[in-house]
Protein backbone atom coordinates (compact mmCIF):
# COMPACT_ATOMS: atom_id res chain seq x y z
CA UNK A 1 0.00 0.00 0.00
CA UNK A 2 2.73 2.40 1.13
CA UNK A 3 5.97 3.26 -0.74
CA UNK A 4 9.42 3.13 0.59
CA UNK A 5 10.57 6.92 2.08
CA UNK A 6 13.78 8.01 1.51
CA UNK A 7 12.96 11.65 2.73
CA UNK A 8 13.58 13.78 5.70
CA UNK A 9 11.23 14.95 8.41
CA UNK A 10 10.01 10.95 8.08
CA UNK A 11 7.50 11.79 11.48
CA UNK A 12 5.50 14.33 9.14
CA UNK A 13 5.70 12.89 5.86
CA UNK A 14 4.53 9.02 7.52
CA UNK A 15 1.77 10.93 9.28
CA UNK A 16 0.63 12.62 5.84
CA UNK A 17 0.78 9.13 3.84
CA UNK A 18 -1.85 7.61 6.90
CA UNK A 19 -3.99 10.12 6.75
CA UNK A 20 -3.76 9.79 2.81
CA UNK A 21 -4.83 6.63 3.68
CA UNK A 22 -8.17 7.35 6.36
CA UNK A 23 -9.19 10.08 3.57
CA UNK A 24 -9.43 7.88 1.09
CA UNK A 25 -10.88 5.13 3.15
CA UNK A 26 -8.07 2.32 2.59
CA UNK A 27 -7.66 2.69 6.03
CA UNK A 28 -11.32 2.06 7.30
CA UNK A 29 -12.38 3.82 10.97
CA UNK A 30 -11.38 0.84 13.41
CA UNK A 31 -8.39 0.02 11.61
CA UNK A 32 -5.51 -0.78 13.94
CA UNK A 33 -2.36 0.86 12.67
CA UNK A 34 -0.20 -1.78 13.03
CA UNK A 35 3.73 -0.50 13.77
CA UNK A 36 5.44 -3.10 12.69
CA UNK A 37 3.96 -4.00 8.93
CA UNK A 38 3.65 -0.03 8.63
CA UNK A 39 7.21 0.20 9.29
CA UNK A 40 8.35 -2.11 7.16
CA UNK A 41 5.96 -0.34 4.22
CA UNK A 42 7.62 2.70 5.04
CA UNK A 43 11.23 0.96 4.94
CA UNK A 44 11.61 2.90 8.45
CA UNK A 45 11.91 1.90 12.09
CA UNK A 46 8.87 1.92 14.41
CA UNK A 47 9.95 4.51 15.86
CA UNK A 48 8.94 7.74 13.93
CA UNK A 49 5.90 5.75 12.99
CA UNK A 50 4.80 5.11 16.57
CA UNK A 51 5.20 9.36 16.67
CA UNK A 52 3.51 9.74 13.95
CA UNK A 53 0.42 8.12 15.05
CA UNK A 54 0.88 10.29 18.12
CA UNK A 55 0.38 13.45 16.27
CA UNK A 56 -2.56 11.95 14.19
CA UNK A 57 -3.88 10.78 17.67
CA UNK A 58 -3.27 14.93 18.72
CA UNK A 59 -5.14 16.05 15.43
CA UNK A 60 -8.18 13.57 16.13
CA UNK A 61 -8.30 11.28 13.07
CA UNK A 62 -6.32 7.82 15.10
CA UNK A 63 -6.92 6.93 18.81
CA UNK A 64 -4.94 4.82 21.60
CA UNK A 65 -6.22 1.77 23.15
CA UNK A 66 -4.22 0.84 25.91
CA UNK A 67 -2.11 -2.11 25.19
CA UNK A 68 -3.46 -2.55 21.88
CA UNK A 69 -1.73 0.17 20.00
CA UNK A 70 -3.88 3.07 17.79
CA UNK A 71 -6.80 2.85 16.02
CA UNK A 72 -8.51 4.73 13.00
CA UNK A 73 -11.16 7.17 15.15
CA UNK A 74 -14.97 5.77 14.11
CA UNK A 75 -16.54 8.77 13.83
CA UNK A 76 -20.08 8.84 12.08
CA UNK A 77 -21.82 11.16 9.37
CA UNK A 78 -24.35 12.16 12.27
CA UNK A 79 -20.98 13.26 14.21
CA UNK A 80 -20.18 15.41 11.42
CA UNK A 81 -23.08 16.86 10.78
CA UNK A 82 -23.55 17.63 14.35
CA UNK A 83 -19.75 19.31 14.55
CA UNK A 84 -20.80 21.70 11.24
CA UNK A 85 -24.10 22.61 12.87
CA UNK A 86 -21.81 23.77 15.77
CA UNK A 87 -20.01 25.50 14.01
CA UNK A 88 -22.44 27.84 11.95
CA UNK A 89 -23.57 28.46 15.47
CA UNK A 90 -20.25 29.26 16.92
CA UNK A 91 -19.02 31.22 13.75
CA UNK A 92 -22.40 33.50 12.76
CA UNK A 93 -22.50 34.42 16.27
CA UNK A 94 -18.30 34.96 16.65
CA UNK A 95 -18.74 37.56 13.33
CA UNK A 96 -21.99 38.99 14.89
CA UNK A 97 -19.45 40.05 17.55
CA UNK A 98 -16.68 40.94 15.43
CA UNK A 99 -18.88 43.52 13.10
CA UNK A 100 -18.69 46.25 15.99
CA UNK A 101 -14.86 45.31 16.22
CA UNK A 102 -13.37 44.36 12.31
CA UNK A 103 -11.73 47.54 11.01
CA UNK A 104 -9.79 47.80 7.76
CA UNK A 105 -6.60 45.93 9.67
CA UNK A 106 -8.70 43.22 10.23
CA UNK A 107 -10.71 42.78 6.63
CA UNK A 108 -6.62 43.10 5.14
CA UNK A 109 -5.91 39.98 7.71
CA UNK A 110 -8.99 38.14 6.20
CA UNK A 111 -7.54 39.31 2.73
CA UNK A 112 -4.21 37.95 2.88
CA UNK A 113 -5.48 34.56 4.64
CA UNK A 114 -7.81 34.15 0.92
CA UNK A 115 -5.11 35.69 -1.04
CA UNK A 116 -2.58 32.76 0.77
CA UNK A 117 -5.24 29.83 -0.52
CA UNK A 118 -4.42 31.10 -3.59
CA UNK A 119 -1.02 31.27 -3.56
CA UNK A 120 -1.25 27.47 -2.26
CA UNK A 121 -3.96 26.41 -4.76
CA UNK A 122 -1.15 27.63 -7.37
CA UNK A 123 1.19 25.23 -6.18
CA UNK A 124 -0.99 22.18 -5.56
CA UNK A 125 -0.32 22.19 -2.03
CA UNK A 126 -4.16 20.96 -1.50
CA UNK A 127 -3.17 19.93 2.13
CA UNK A 128 -1.19 23.29 3.67
CA UNK A 129 -4.58 25.40 1.71
CA UNK A 130 -6.87 23.07 3.42
CA UNK A 131 -5.29 24.00 6.99
CA UNK A 132 -5.20 28.11 5.73
CA UNK A 133 -9.21 27.15 5.38
CA UNK A 134 -9.48 26.40 8.90
CA UNK A 135 -7.04 29.17 9.66
CA UNK A 136 -9.14 31.90 8.14
CA UNK A 137 -12.23 30.68 10.22
CA UNK A 138 -10.21 30.32 13.58
CA UNK A 139 -9.40 34.27 12.70
CA UNK A 140 -12.61 35.45 12.51
CA UNK A 141 -13.46 33.84 15.79
CA UNK A 142 -10.11 35.60 17.07
CA UNK A 143 -11.59 38.88 15.60
CA UNK A 144 -15.20 38.47 18.28
CA UNK A 145 -12.60 38.93 20.89
CA UNK A 146 -14.55 36.61 22.98
CA UNK A 147 -12.08 34.12 24.65
CA UNK A 148 -14.17 31.25 25.17
CA UNK A 149 -15.54 31.38 21.19
CA UNK A 150 -12.10 30.67 20.64
CA UNK A 151 -11.83 28.31 23.29
CA UNK A 152 -14.79 26.11 22.16
CA UNK A 153 -13.55 26.04 18.51
CA UNK A 154 -9.97 24.82 19.66
CA UNK A 155 -12.10 22.48 21.80
CA UNK A 156 -13.92 20.76 18.48
CA UNK A 157 -10.83 21.31 16.16
CA UNK A 158 -9.69 17.77 16.74
CA UNK A 159 -12.85 16.26 15.67
CA UNK A 160 -13.17 18.55 13.07
CA UNK A 161 -9.82 17.31 11.44
CA UNK A 162 -11.84 14.30 9.61
CA UNK A 163 -14.31 17.04 8.00
CA UNK A 164 -11.54 19.24 7.28
CA UNK A 165 -9.21 16.97 5.15
CA UNK A 166 -12.12 15.86 3.31
CA UNK A 167 -12.67 19.42 1.76
CA UNK A 168 -9.92 19.39 -0.59
CA UNK A 169 -11.61 16.62 -2.41
CA UNK A 170 -14.86 18.31 -2.97
CA UNK A 171 -13.53 20.83 -5.67
CA UNK A 172 -12.29 19.99 -8.92
CA UNK A 173 -10.83 23.73 -9.44
CA UNK A 174 -8.52 24.17 -5.75
CA UNK A 175 -9.29 27.43 -6.31
CA UNK A 176 -12.71 27.15 -5.32
CA UNK A 177 -12.16 26.59 -2.25
CA UNK A 178 -10.11 29.86 -1.71
CA UNK A 179 -13.45 31.83 -3.53
CA UNK A 180 -16.12 31.06 -1.11
CA UNK A 181 -14.36 33.10 1.59
CA UNK A 182 -14.81 36.09 -0.26
CA UNK A 183 -18.87 36.90 0.42
CA UNK A 184 -17.92 36.27 4.07
CA UNK A 185 -15.38 38.95 3.34
CA UNK A 186 -17.92 41.00 1.25
CA UNK A 187 -20.44 40.83 4.18
CA UNK A 188 -18.26 41.58 6.71
CA UNK A 189 -17.03 45.03 4.78
CA UNK A 190 -20.69 46.15 4.80
CA UNK A 191 -20.86 45.24 8.13
CA UNK A 192 -24.29 43.78 7.31
CA UNK A 193 -25.30 41.22 9.98
CA UNK A 194 -27.75 39.34 7.79
CA UNK A 195 -25.23 39.13 5.06
CA UNK A 196 -22.78 37.74 7.30
CA UNK A 197 -25.34 34.94 9.13
CA UNK A 198 -26.73 34.49 5.20
CA UNK A 199 -23.03 34.08 3.82
CA UNK A 200 -21.56 31.70 7.06
CA UNK A 201 -24.56 29.49 6.72
CA UNK A 202 -24.40 29.29 3.19
CA UNK A 203 -20.60 28.74 3.11
CA UNK A 204 -20.66 26.20 6.11
CA UNK A 205 -24.11 24.62 5.38
CA UNK A 206 -22.63 23.81 1.77
CA UNK A 207 -19.13 22.17 2.75
CA UNK A 208 -21.27 20.33 5.72
CA UNK A 209 -23.78 18.82 3.42
CA UNK A 210 -21.08 17.79 0.93
CA UNK A 211 -18.45 16.11 3.21
CA UNK A 212 -21.43 14.36 5.09
CA UNK A 213 -22.46 12.86 2.02
CA UNK A 214 -18.56 12.55 1.08
CA UNK A 215 -18.09 10.95 4.37
CA UNK A 216 -21.11 8.52 4.34
CA UNK A 217 -20.01 7.00 1.10
CA UNK A 218 -16.55 6.52 1.94
CA UNK A 219 -17.05 3.25 4.28
CA UNK A 220 -19.90 1.85 7.13
CA UNK A 221 -20.23 4.30 9.95
CA UNK A 222 -20.02 2.19 13.11
CA UNK A 223 -17.00 -0.27 12.86
CA UNK A 224 -15.41 -0.94 16.40
CA UNK A 225 -12.53 -0.75 17.72
CA UNK A 226 -11.79 -4.20 16.67
CA UNK A 227 -11.74 -3.83 13.14
CA UNK A 228 -8.99 -4.75 10.27
CA UNK A 229 -5.89 -4.50 10.75
CA UNK A 230 -3.77 -2.95 8.00
CA UNK A 231 -1.22 -5.68 6.89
Amino acid sequence: MFEPITQPDLVTIIARRITEAIVSGQLPPGARLNELHLARNFGTSRAPVREAARLLESQGLVQASPRRGFFVRTLAPSDLREIYEVRIGLETYAAEIALSKIGPDEIAVLKRQVDLMYALADQGSVEKQVFEDFAFHRLLCAMSGNTRILRIFDEIATEMRAGIALIGKLYDNPHRIAETHLPIIAALEEKDAAQVRAALDHHIGTARDAVVALFADMKPTDVALTGSTLA
